[in-house]
């Protein structure tokens, strides 16, 4: 296949074919090849992100079960777009785990790999002889990571889950919404991104060791865990203060005014004021500096528990005056403003454009997709998107065929219905 690389400012290159060993000679994880043979969505996120930077990602799915993103949320002429985009820089191949012939080509594969990313309920590898043991004999210095909703152990382990429940659990839902209304979730995978972002992270610090051990290791990454982490200090608040934080909408406890607010030519921006300068930039900015001399203005938990007040004052003003002069003001006193974009705007707005966080791949199936670029943006080793989401299966024969298997051996496979 003939694809396109797009690279950190949204331009586009040609690439010779998806194994991809062209655009990948000077990325910073070029050699390092990794299974994915996780579903929806951390685990295949976090070799996303892997393969974003060089990784050889082999993108391992069952032969009439595919990864169910690829028939999440819209589609275009059949073809799940999301996929597009969680597929992208994958090696697609089919392999029925739980037969015979399935365990013993994944523990080839697993041979000539470095990282093996699963999120199958625990117990499952090993029922199907594919734990640890049997991984680690055929590789000692594989890595796998173990992404499941509760972790590997503990009374929930083997009950099913998803990002959802880890939204709930860790507290995020409970001091989300507004104050008389019920917890909040969000509409988007918030938990399982988080913990995709924790998992490449955790798979580099593994490997690392590797570096020092010349040993393999398993990760164990419970969905439940790192966006507990990002909450913040809750339990250190509770175990030292007994403090519950409460839903508080779109204000803040810490500080204020904290808030969206409605401009005169009806747009919503957002102003934040973390910083006393800020704070005091905003009210000046408004004309209301008689409230910078208050007392309780000097902190922000004072402001905060005065955030009608200052709501008052920068919701009335903001009221006053249309977005893109409200904008040109704060900027102007160099307080913190942003427009409440929704996706429309984030495709036209200027910083993302100069960013080049987005950017256009090539798809032989769709046409140019418009989609997120790489993450971050290293000045000497940057990332690339070589290709977006493969067909189902697409590169089978191919990366058996790297293995060793002869034609013969992978029509064996495909009768037995392994592949």
């Amino acid at each position: 296949m003939t694809g396109t690389t797009a690279d950190t400012t949204g331009t586009a290159a040609p690439t010779a074919d998806t194994s991809g060993s062209a655009a990948r000679a000077t990325a910073p994880l070029a050699g390092l090849r990794v299974l994915d043979l996780a579903t929806l969505f951390a685990g295949p996120l976090a070799a996303t992100l892997l393969g974003d930077f060089g990784a050889e990602v082999v993108k391992v799915e069952h032969p009439v079960r595919p990864d169910a993103s690829r028939g999440h949320g819209p589609a275009k002429d059949g073809i799940g777009l999301w996929w597009k985009l969680l597929g992208r820089n994958k090696r697609t191949m089919t392999l029925d785990l739980s037969t015979p012939g399935g365990r013993d080509t994944l523990l080839r594969l697993a041979g000539t790999a470095d990282v093996v990313i699963e999120n199958f309920r625990p117990g499952t590898l090993e029922r199907w002889g594919l734990g640890w043991p049997e991984l680690s004999a055929a590789n000692p210095r594989l890595v796998l990571a173990r992404v499941t909703a509760f972790g590997q152990h503990g009374p929930y382990a083997r009950r099913p889950g998803f990002g959802t429940l880890a939204e709930a659990m860790s507290g995020f839902a409970a001091i989300t919404g507004e104050p008389d209304g019920p917890p909040a979730l969000p509409p988007f995978g918030l938990a399982d991104s988080i913990a995709a972002l924790t998992t490449a992270y955790a798979v580099m610090t593994a490997l690392a060791g590797r570096d020092r051990t010349e040993r393999g290791q398993v990760v164990d990454l419970a969905i439940i865990e790192p966006i507990l982490t990002v909450l913040g200090p809750h339990p250190l608040w509770y175990d030292q203060l007994g403090y519950v934080q409460p839903r508080t909408g779109n204000r803040s406890t810490n500080n204020a005014p904290r808030n969206t607010y409605r401009s005169a030519d009806g747009r919503w921006l957002a102003v934040s004021t973390s910083a006393q300068s800020v704070a005091e930039r905003v009210l000046r900015l408004v004309g209301r500096p008689e409230l910078i001399a208050e007392p309780w203005f000097a902190t922000g938990s004072g402001r905060a528990a005065h955030a009608p007040v200052l709501d008052e004052a920068v919701g009335g003003w903001i009221a006053r005056h249309k977005a893109d002069e409200v904008v040109a003001a704060f900027e102007e006193a160099e307080a913190a403003v942003a427009p409440v974009n929704d996706v429309r705007d984030v495709m036209v707005d200027p910083q993302y454009a100069a960013l080049g966080t987005l950017t256009e791949v090539e798809d032989p199936e769709l046409g140019p997709l418009r989609m997120q670029n790489v993450l971050f943006r290293p000045s000497g080793t940057p990332g690339a998107i070589r290709w977006a989401g493969r067909p189902h299966g697409a590169d089978t024969d191919a990366v058996l065929t790297e293995l060793g298997l002869t034609e013969a051996e992978i029509t064996a496979l495909r009768k037995e219905g392994v592949l």
